[in-house]
């Protein structure tokens, strides 16, 4: 019998969507499913949900719940992870402060100054969870969902000897997004996806083995409607050839060109982003409104006589897990440690590339060197967040000054000194959550 456990399982849309997903597969159908957070009222809000699943498909499943990790990781063969380590209370500040500073942002979970600082609140948990793994389940594999994704699975390649592979539903929906726009059947497409979580480029991308990259430009430049669903992405793609997996959101703030004037976030950032609102106040706005809001849709999703669709959904953990465990092969990119897998990417760092899971393991595919004109910025953001890591692992604020130095965005609007004051900021905002730190001024 597997046993899996959920770590974070209080991110109720994910856990929901995980479990259901998990056991369509007749290999699974069976396994004892264990859920873990450190919230109890969304734990036991986690637990009946997962319980109904199992009751309206009547599978033989078990469901456990713990507030104890040491007891959920217990003999594990798989865990997932969708843990937030801290609460908009705290995080909020990561969008605040660099807005003061001129900076604004959208989503800012992933890059940037407020990207990095919740990236080094969440390392620490994250190595907490994986030497756990390293004791009371080390042949179990981790599957990450909590971003930002490259510096947590970096700390952990780098620090722990667990098996990890971090995964994003971003290449998946973004290919199924470009085949409804060239009026493709998904099953006749086929693509390679490779660079770094969040700023990975379609290199190929064929219909019924066809070359449809041409299909898609013609779509964007001939149709208004399309053009301005994903207005940033479709302008990157327009001027570097390659089409990015990451939302239009995410990437105005990864890098130098939408998001540096208020006339340009207004053209660019607050429409067709696919995240509304598309500026830092709304979105802080937003957030605490759906902060508020769990609850509610929890007592809905109860209230409903037909609440879920048991059939498969599309993110990859249940067919990855299905795959290791003995069942069919499958493909998926993942993030994963660049064992030159990517050539002109930094040796070591994290990078998304295609991955196959079967009985025998995770096996990334070598890709080679990324296009000159989308590896600049992807190799900047590379070895910018290998500076971050270096930084909370050894503890140097003066690391994650350099590293914030580097980012497009930040440059591109804020001087040295600006940053520099800018970060001393943020570390005394987040003194308290910083154990790696032991000074906070750079």
């Amino acid at each position: 019998m597997t046993r899996i456990a959920f770590i974070g399982a209080g991110s109720l849309g994910f856990t929901r969507g995980l479990a259901r997903d998990i056991l369509t597969f007749p290999l699974l159908r069976d396994a004892t499913l264990v859920l873990m957070d450190i919230d109890a009222e969304r734990l036991e809000f986690a637990r009946a949900s997962v319980q109904r699943i199992v009751d309206l498909g009547k599978y033989p499943a078990k469901v456990e719940a713990t507030m104890d990790r040491a007891a959920a990781l217990e003999g594990a063969d798989m865990v997932l992870v969708t843990i937030l380590a801290n609460e908009m209370s705290v995080w909020r500040h990561d969008i605040e402060i660099p807005l003061k500073y001129g900076i604004d942002t959208n989503v800012g979970d992933t890059r940037g100054p407020s990207g990095i600082f919740r990236g080094l609140r969440t390392i620490p948990v994250m190595l907490d969870i994986a030497r756990d793994m390293e004791r009371y389940c080390p042949d179990a594999y981790m599957l990450n969902y909590t971003n930002p994704m490259v510096l947590l699975c970096r700390a952990l390649q780098r620090e722990t000897s667990i098996k990890l592979v971090g995964l994003c539903h971003s290449v998946q929906g973004t290919s199924e997004m470009l085949a409804k726009w060239i009026g493709a059947p998904y099953n006749e497409v086929t693509y390679l996806s490779a660079g770094i979580n969040h700023m990975a480029w379609f290199l190929r991308f064929d219909w019924n083995g066809k070359n449809a990259i041409p299909l898609i430009r013609q779509a964007i430049t001939e149709r208004p409607e399309i053009y301005n669903e994903e207005q940033v992405r479709n302008e990157l793609f327009l001027a570097l050839d390659y089409y990015p997996t990451e939302s239009s959101g995410h990437h105005s703030e990864y890098n130098w060109w939408f998001r540096k004037r208020p006339d340009l976030i207004e053209k660019y950032c607050t429409h067709g982003t696919g995240w509304n609102p598309g500026v830092s106040a709304a979105a802080i706005k937003g957030y605490t409104m759906r902060e508020g809001m769990w609850r509610e849709d929890a007592k809905k999703w109860f209230a409903s006589e037909n609440p879920i669709s048991l059939e498969r959904g599309h993110e990859y953990a249940s067919s990855i897990i299905n795959a290791l465990l003995g069942g069919e092969p499958f493909e998926f990119n993942g993030n994963v440690a660049n064992t030159g897998l990517i050539t002109n990417l930094p040796q070591g760092a994290c990078v998304e590339v295609p991955v196959w899971a079967s009985r025998q393991g995770l096996r990334p595919v070598h890709v080679g060197a990324l296009p000159a004109s989308v590896a600049m910025m992807t190799s900047i953001t590379a070895q910018l967040e290998e500076l971050t890591v270096e930084g909370s692992i050894s503890g140097d604020p003066r690391m994650i000054y350099q590293a914030i130095a580097h980012d497009p965005l930040t440059a591109a609007v804020l001087s040295l000194a600006e940053i520099r004051d800018m970060v001393n900021e943020m570390f005394a905002q987040n003194r308290d959550y910083l154990p790696q730190f032991k000074h906070f001024t750079v």
